[in-house]
């Protein structure tokens, strides 16, 4: 029954997140937000939700572990599993505004994460620093899409744009209408209720199948609830790498999981009565191996500007590497 519980709650954490993705373009599209900006926010936003959802009822519930491994493991799946995925199935060209701001913020994000953490406690004022970080950053991403070419980053924004409506004449010539709009928001209200019932259903049964089997709440939170919060983000990314949308499955990957280190942590860490312990082998392991991930896509993605094949490959290789290795310390 506990496995089933799960089961569902991934099943309507899918469903959603993909209620959420489409509609939440189609309203973005209706205001002419730029492929790369949709990415950063609506989609990065829209499937940060699970680990939103997951994060505000573990804290609640006191299960605080779960949440924090979560944090983790959903960073190291976006980078790793699902960049390198994407990679493997089509080489990623590097939007250069990721480069210059957006790469940076990630990795930023998640070397202050380990230093908050390392004192083996984190507390609700870190996570409205977390909290206000994550919002300072997303206002920045907004502003600059809107000032034009004034910079590097805007100016390749801006071709990006161009590139896209040179390969995709049909999207840009479909025009969202009031009425649409309007029905795509109704969808992306039921998308999120979705998104938050399913997140419910998921860490019951990861729960409780952790109780069952004797195994550590971190570890659920590392694997099961960080693959499956993550569904969305898979979802979506190899979807928009197959269709050559690269700029959206960068923005989304990038965008969500600077995302989950600031605003979705910070939002979780308001709602525990109590300052919630760190796990040591999330502060002396996973925690450090996140970082070390960040600091890895810095020449990664200053080569040539692109993935390639061989290192999406040997992105999912350290995952497997990295899954064997937590599963095996915890048994």
């Amino acid at each position: 029954m506990d496995v089933l519980t799960l089961l569902a709650g991934l099943a309507l954490l899918v469903i959603g997140g993909e209620l959420v993705v489409d509609h939440g373009v189609r309203v973005a599209q209706f205001f002419k937000v730029s492929p790369l900006i949709i990415g950063l926010t609506i989609v990065a936003i829209g499937t940060s939700l699970p680990e939103l959802a997951v994060g505000i009822d573990g804290m609640r519930k006191g299960v605080g572990d779960i949440v924090l491994g979560n944090m983790a493991g959903t960073d190291v799946v976006n980078v790793l599993l699902i960049l390198g995925l994407s990679a493997l199935i089509r080489p990623l060209a590097v939007p250069n505004g990721v480069i210059k701001r957006d790469l940076p913020m990630m990795t930023l994000s998640s070397v202050v994460f380990l230093v908050l953490a390392w004192n083996g406690f984190l507390n609700r004022w870190e996570g409205a620093l977390l909290l206000v970080a994550g919002l300072a950053y997303l206002a920045f991403t907004i502003v600059t899409s809107h000032r034009g070419v004034s910079s590097k980053a805007n100016i390749d924004e801006t071709s990006t744009d161009r590139n896209y409506a040179a390969h995709h004449p049909e999207k840009v010539k479909e025009k969202v209408t009031r009425k649409g709009a309007i029905l795509s928001g109704a969808l992306l209200v039921i998308g999120l209720g979705a998104i938050i019932y399913g997140a419910d259903l998921m860490l019951r049964g990861a729960v409780s199948i952790a109780s069952d089997l004797g195994v550590s709440e971190t570890l659920v939170g590392l694997t099961i609830v960080a693959i499956g919060t993550s569904a969305p983000e898979l979802v979506t990314t190899i979807i928009a790498t197959i269709k050559d949308e690269r700029s959206l499955a960068f923005g989304n990957l990038v965008g969500s999981s600077t995302l989950n280190l600031t605003i979705i942590l910070g939002a979780a860490l308001l709602f525990s009565p109590i300052p919630v312990p760190v796990d040591p082998k999330l502060i002396h392991f996973s925690i450090p191996f996140m970082v070390v991930v960040g600091l890895a896509c810095i020449p990664v993605f200053l080569t040539g500007r692109r993935i390639s094949r061989l290192e999406g490959g040997i992105f999912v290789a350290a995952y497997g590497g990295y899954l064997a290795y937590t599963i095996a310390a915890s048994i």
